[in-house]
């Protein structure tokens, strides 16, 4: 099933009805008819792939389309494969925690943020100590203080129960998880960047050989001039 979605994001051969498209290769990038491009295809063998539709023109690859879909299928498990786990570590307060083993967790808490993990810090209210609830929440927000510059709060104190949660997640986050349309788009756009790039240069060596030619063409006017 994930196979045929993958499918279905690309259009194939005769399913690129655009007047025109810029295919990009190993050597750079050029535009041509697309039916130009699709005899370009059949004389390789292989087919005419859009990767880009929204480009103007759209860009397109040479290439077999089981190939093709392999490779793609490869990149998502090597991005997959890069993805940093983000985990929730828990820090345990009681309503009248000492400063010693407030530092220590702080510590702990710190650690946990830079190592791009979020932290869900709680106050234990037990029996009667409910009744230092106001106590909790001014230890929980001084405890999202002091961690300020490693973590934002993602949720303020709230009672739920016998425990007061805050909740914080690391300023340097991990590598989040993206969807497959937004690698998908990544992916397009690099394709794109590679062909403007090429293009850019193209340009520059045109504009250089013309000044060259331009060079020459002026030396040989003032040799002839000399030898009237």
């Amino acid at each position: 099933m994930k196979n045929d979605n993958m499918k279905n994001q690309y259009r194939v051969n005769e399913q690129i009805r655009v007047r025109e498209v810029r295919i990009v290769g190993d050597d750079g990038s050029t535009v041509v008819p697309t039916r130009q491009a699709l005899d370009m295809a059949r004389a390789e063998g292989v087919d005419l792939v859009e990767i880009s539709p929204n480009a103007n023109p759209p860009v397109c690859r040479i290439i077999d389309y089981s190939k093709f879909l392999y490779q793609q299928k490869k990149r998502q498990k090597e991005m997959k494969a890069k993805q940093v786990k983000v985990e929730v570590k828990e820090i345990r307060f009681g309503p009248q925690t000492d400063e010693h083993d407030y530092q220590f967790k702080l510590k702990h808490a710190k650690e946990f943020l830079e190592d791009g993990n979020k932290v869900r810090a709680y106050v234990f209210f037990r029996g009667r100590s409910i009744l230092f609830k106001e106590q909790g929440e001014v230890l929980l927000l001084r405890f999202a203080n002091d961690l300020e510059e490693y973590g934002k709060v993602e949720h303020m104190p709230s009672l739920e129960g016998k425990k007061m949660f805050i909740y914080l997640a690391p300023k340097k986050a991990g590598v989040a998880k993206k969807s497959q349309q937004a690698r998908d788009r990544e992916a397009s756009a690099a394709e794109i960047k590679e062909a403007e790039q090429q293009q850019a240069k193209e340009r520059v060596e045109t504009k250089s050989g013309m000044l060259a030619n331009a060079k020459i063409s002026a030396d040989a006017l003032e040799k002839l001039k000399n030898n009237i």
